[in-house]
Formats: structure tokens, sequence, C-alpha cells
């Protein structure tokens, strides 16, 4: 039998109801405090997509150390980089791409603002980066041969003095600080990881666990990126955004097709959020894994089929959770940027998170990620833009058909495709995917992004 059956009693009588196991009274171990720690790290507001933000962040932090606006400036990016930053909006600009967000990192820029670094933007400040920009003093340049997919290196000039950052591995982590050849800071990549993410093995039953018995107040602070990415979609469907897909699904005209039910809602206000942000909309949104994108789709299904389900407070919360905490567990192994679109990784954690709320136990949440591995693996990444909002829909509905699969007892089994009897196995096949035997069509993918008339796609 290649499909797993639950007995129809034990279906009737769970299904779709909220069950919680109780939290734990007794103090937190130390390996919930280093948990914690990390979905605290994870798990932040970002404005704008997190690529050329990362690049103005850079960029903003070599000229601190300038301590005057450069002259010239000279970024070098990977591969990866460089694809997610070329057609996305800047927020505040009403421009895409890169030279606009470098100029402003330099001209406005506060490093201490993080992934926020743009958010003092006002028109003057854009007005001065055109005129940065026409007076050439920008070069992007792709970096061969760095030891990270997430690698940015930022030097600026000014006279006879020069200053220059690097960041790696991470959307804010900085591994090398330079000021007129005297290093301030230099950082093995590989020792960064390990003392970010202080070596926690992470499985999905850890995750789970972690999610669902954890004292509710050390939890609490999750709610937030309900109310970032909630607010975000509804400010996008008062706007017009990218390709304003949130908006179209969200008309009533538009509901005779899709029907009034939570799975619309879901589409609707997933894929507004990331309209806004995509466009360069200056407002927040909860990041998960440096990708606001991620964070939409690891939050907003979740949210509103509780609002839709009337779950209280701390259901809500532990599905977020455990969603959130799903996804930061997956791109440990994944990495931070890959050919391996986000929205695959975001919608299983949001496939998680809706099946707790259905009443779902961990045999079941473990369905609902055999159940997104078998479908989705294999959307590519095509850089950052507004179309995202397209793969971001088939992500978070192909979450809400796998929790329900999940919730009748229904799993893709061992002897199809890449789906292991164990999950964490499976998870590592996705991954090992999307960071390793992807790499080819990642570089075809780049190729055809700065070459299209090569490729017959030139406008």
């Amino acid at each position: 039998m290649l499909i797993r059956e639950k007995k129809l009693d034990f279906v009737s009588i769970k299904r779709y109801i909220p069950i919680f196991v109780p939290h734990k009274s007794n103090s937190m171990t130390q390996t919930e405090k280093q948990i914690l720690a990390l979905v605290k790290r994870e798990v932040v507001p970002a404005i704008g997509c997190t690529e050329p933000i990362a690049v103005a962040l850079c960029v903003a932090r070599a000229t601190e150390l300038l301590g005057r606006v450069p002259e010239r400036i000279e970024v070098k990016l990977s591969a990866n980089v460089l694809k997610n930053a070329m057609g996305v909006g800047i927020p505040g600009t009403e421009m895409v791409g890169l030279p606009i967000a470098i100029a402003l990192g330099a001209l406005i820029g506060k490093s201490e603002y993080g992934l926020e670094v743009l958010k003092e933007c006002q028109p003057v400040s854009v007005e001065a980066g055109k005129r940065y920009i026409e007076e050439r003093r920008v070069e992007i340049s792709l970096k061969k041969d760095c030891f990270s997919k997430l690698y940015i290196e930022a030097e600026v000039v000014a006279g006879n003095a020069t200053a220059q950052a690097v960041i790696a591995g991470g959307h804010t982590e900085f591994v090398r600080l330079c000021k007129d050849g005297q290093i301030l800071l230099n950082r093995e990549l590989a020792a960064c990881i390990a003392t970010k993410e202080e070596t926690i093995e992470l499985t999905l039953r850890k995750v789970y666990e972690f999610a669902t018995t954890v004292s509710l107040e050390d939890i609490r602070f999750i709610g937030e990126s309900a109310r970032l990415n909630k607010e975000a979609a509804e400010y996008s469907f008062r706007k017009e955004y990218g390709h304003c897909l949130g908006r179209i699904l969200n008309r009533s005209s538009r509901r005779h097709l899709m029907g009034e039910g939570p799975l619309s809602r879901i589409l609707a206000y997933t894929s507004a959020a990331c309209d806004a942000r995509m466009a360069g909309a200056m407002i927040p949104v909860m990041s998960n894994s440096g990708s606001g994108n991620q964070g939409i789709a690891a939050t907003l299904p979740v949210v509103i089929y509780a609002e839709e389900n009337r779950c209280d407070e701390e259901q809500l919360l532990r599905a977020l959770m455990l969603s959130h905490l799903t996804v930061i567990y997956i791109k440990q192994s994944l990495g931070r940027l890959s050919a391996l679109c986000g929205c695959v990784v975001a919608a299983t954690g949001s496939a998680c998170g809706i099946t707790l709320l259905m009443g779902g136990e961990y045999e079941e949440v473990t369905y609902a990620v055999q159940n997104m591995i078998a479908n989705l693996t294999g959307m590519i990444c095509d850089g950052a833009k507004p179309s995202c909002s397209l793969k971001v829909t088939t992500g978070v509905s192909t979450a809400v058909l796998s929790a329900v699969m999940a919730m009748e007892g229904r799993c893709v089994s061992c002897v199809e495709g890449i789906i292991e009897e164990d999950v964490d196995r499976s998870i590592r096949n996705l991954t090992h995917i999307g960071s390793e035997a992807m790499d080819e069509t990642d570089r075809m993918v780049l190729e055809m992004m700065t070459n299209k008339e090569k490729y017959g796609m030139a406008r």
C-alpha cells in the first residue's frame, strides 16, 4: 500500500480540533534557551528585500568606518546575492535594483538599524542618490570563487582614505572590516556560524516539542510576526504594488471563483504582503532566516487560519512558533541562499502550523512535511521580484492541501520519489537537492537573467 491510513474512528474524533500538550512548568533547559535565542536572531523585522538591503547595510558600515561620504563605491557580490537584488523595489524610492540601494546606504544608511538600514529615507535622499548614480560613483561586479553563497564586499574611497566591509553567511553577519589597510575585524565564516548557532542540532521532533511545550510567556514575542505581516498585507490591499495579486484575490468580483473560505483569505493576505515587499513599500515585515517572503509565508497562512477558526492566543502562538522554527531548522542545512525557492521551505513551516491548529499531533505534522516535500521540491529561485507573490501563493496553497491530507491520515510513502520513512531524512534530501544538486541550475538562471537577449527574452 502506497498511502498510509489511520483508523476512521481516530480521525473522526480529533479532526480539526486543536489539541495541545500542556506546557511544562519547570524552568527552561539549556537547549530550550539556545533554541529560543536562535528564533529571536532569525525572526526579525526587515524593510525591503533582504539582499539589496544587506548590500546597503554593508555599504553603510563601510561608510561609517570611512567617516565621510565616499567619492566612489565598489561592491562585489556572490551570484545568489546579485540574482536576488536585480529586479526588486527599494523601499521609499520607487526605483528597482542595486545602484540606488548602494547610494542610499552611503548617504543616509545607519548600520545600527540592521535590516531596517534605510528606514530614514526621504524624497530628498532619493534625489541625492539619483545624482550619486548619475555621477558614476557606483561600481558593481560579480565576486568569483567566493566562499559563501551569501557574500557582500563593499569598498569605499574618499581621497586617499579607504574602508572595506564584508558580510558573509548571514544578511547582517560582518566577517571583515578594514580602514586604510588596517584590519579591524577578521572572522572565519565557519567560526562565525558555529558561534552564532551554538551547535544546536535540531530535528523535527525537537522543533515540535519545543513549540508545543515551552512556556507561553517565553514565546509570546512571536505574535509580533502576526501583527507586522498582517498590517503589511492590509496596507497592500489599499495600494497598487507589483502585480497586485493580493488585491485581485481579495476582490469580491473574484470570490465567485475562489469562494469566501479560509483558503481564499490565506492566498490573498499572503500574496498581498509579498506584493508590497517586492515593490519596495516602506513598511516592515517580520522576516525568517534573512528573508521577508519566508517570514510572510510562515506567518500569514497560520494567522488567517487561526482567525477563521476562532483559535485562541495560545493556539496561534504555538502554531506560529512551530511554523517559524521549522523554517529555521530546514534552512540550517539548505543555507541562506540557494537555487531552491524559499517559499518551499516557508510554506512547509506554515503547513506544520496549520496542521497543529487543525488538531494534529507530531505524526500528522510529519505527514504534512512529507506531503510538501513530495510536491514542491525543485521550484527554482530566479531572483527576488514582483512575481515572487505567485510562487508564495503556490507554496501556501500547497501547505493547506498538505495539512488537510495529513489530518485525513494520508501521507506520501517512502517508496515514492525522494521521500524517506524518516521525515528528517526527507528534509535532508530536499536540502541536498537545493544546496548541491541545483548548483548548475543556479548558474544557468543567473546567466539567463544577466544575458536575456541571448535567450530570446529581451523586452
